[in-house]
């Protein structure tokens, strides 16, 4: 993925480090430092945290059931545990 702030450069759009985005319930779901290091995040309905990647490469996936329990958990180094959906 690359970062924010290059998309904003090519658009022309303003901006100023850090760069930070919340969603609708205040959780935040993207960061960005003049270092170019970034970190992006998603969330259920309910909040609960089911995607994470950073510009380290690094990344997490989470499945989640109906009560909010994690069932699967899987990043970027290959390891996988429990069961997905």
């Amino acid at each position: 993925m690359k970062p924010l702030s290059e998309t904003y450069k090519e658009l022309g759009i303003a901006f100023t480090f850090p760069i930070k985005i919340n969603d609708a319930k205040g959780n935040e779901t993207y960061y960005e430092n003049s270092d170019g290091y970034w970190e992006r995040s998603e969330r259920d309905a309910k909040g609960n945290e089911i995607y994470y990647e950073n510009s380290n490469d690094c990344r997490y996936k989470y499945d989640r059931d109906f009560k909010g329990n994690e069932i699967y958990y899987e990043n970027s180094t290959g390891v996988q545990e429990g069961t997905s959906r």
